[in-house]
Order: C-alpha cells, then structure tokens, then sequence
C-alpha cells in the first residue's frame, strides 16, 4: 500500500497511530502487518477528525467563553442519560476518576443545569439530577448537532449514511470495551519507561 509510519501520534489516551514497523508493540504480535497499516489508517483519520472537532471547540469557546466546559458538557449528557447518579458511578459512565470531575460537577451546579438530590436508597448521600434548564440546554444541543451532522452526510448515498452509522456505532462499542486493556498498557508502559 505504500504508507509511510506518520510522525504524528496524537493523544496518547487515544486511539493514535501504529508504528507498523514495531512487532514488539505490547499486544500487536500477533497482528499482520496489513492489519496494522490498517490500524493506521483508521488511526491517522481518527486525529483528524479529533483535531477537526477541537478546532470547532476552541472557536466555539471563544466567541462564548462563558459556555460550559466541553468536559462539563459530556458530564450533562451522562446525567440526562444515565440519571439519577452519584458522582462515582457518573465516573464510571465517562470512564473518569472520581476526584477528576468535580469542578465540572460544580460548574453544572452552579450554572443550574445539574441539582443535587437526596439519594432515595441512602439520605445521607446525594445523586445528581438534571433540571429542566439542563434538559432544555441538551436538546438545543442535540437539535444543533443532529441538524449539523445531517447537512456534513447529506450528498451520501443513504445506504452509505446508514452503514456508516452502524459502524461508527460498532467502533465506538468496540473502543468501549477494549478501553481497560488499552488504559492497562498504556500505564505499563509509561510505567516502565516506554521499554516494553
């Protein structure tokens, strides 16, 4: 195929790319190499597609610097989503730690968006709930985005849009789940210095 390895390797905590020419990446030995160009390629359009977003992000926070956190945000997704929750099990749902996420709790609060309310199992410990400004501010969200992603596909083949839906969905299911062996390595290897 002739691809060149890219210097470019992106969040570290991401998907990356695959230096091909390394079988001594832990868990890629038993990988072909066409797999691994493979990795690569979906790897190196995946750091587009997060640079693409963050640029979006950052001119967003600009022209409103008073808006939610990108952070914050994902953390008001998780509450409509999987609510009532307590802070820990909210963690869980965005993969975070605990101690990691409480200033974006309370910018939720603060802004309204986010309550904290008596747990009905256990009174002495609170979950956290949306409000109605919270839910209105995800659906004007979600409208937005919805409408967005729309016009981006929209002179697709629509078997095309629909297929690229389900594989999308597969990917990020898939990337779910391998997540603790990806965190797993990641920390062993920063661990021992990047030598393994």
């Amino acid at each position: 195929m002739g691809h060149a390895v890219p210097t470019e390797t992106g969040d570290p905590s991401g998907p990356g790319t695959v230096d091909a020419g390394r079988a001594d990446t832990p868990g890629t030995s038993e990988l072909t190499e066409a797999e691994l160009l493979l990795g690569d390629d979906i790897g190196r359009q995946l750091i587009r597609l997060m640079r693409v977003m963050g640029n979006a992000h950052a001119q967003v926070t600009k022209a409103h610097p008073e808006g939610l956190e990108k952070a914050a945000f994902i953390l008001l997704c998780a509450v409509v989503e999987h609510g009532p929750l307590r802070s820990g099990a909210l963690a869980e749902k965005v993969h975070a730690d605990p101690s990691t996420i409480s200033r974006q709790v309370g910018q939720l609060v603060r802004a309204g968006l986010v309550e904290r309310r008596a747990d009905p199992a256990d009174g002495r410990a609170s979950v956290l709930v949306a409000t109605e400004a919270g839910l209105r501010l995800l659906e004007r969200n979600r409208r937005l985005r919805n409408r967005h992603i729309a016009l981006i596909v929209s002179d697709w083949p629509e078997p095309d849009r629909r297929r690229f839906a389900e594989l999308l969905g597969r990917f990020a299911t898939s990337y779910e789940n391998y997540l603790p062996t990806l965190i797993a390595e990641l920390v062993a290897d920063a661990r021992s210095g990047g030598e393994n």
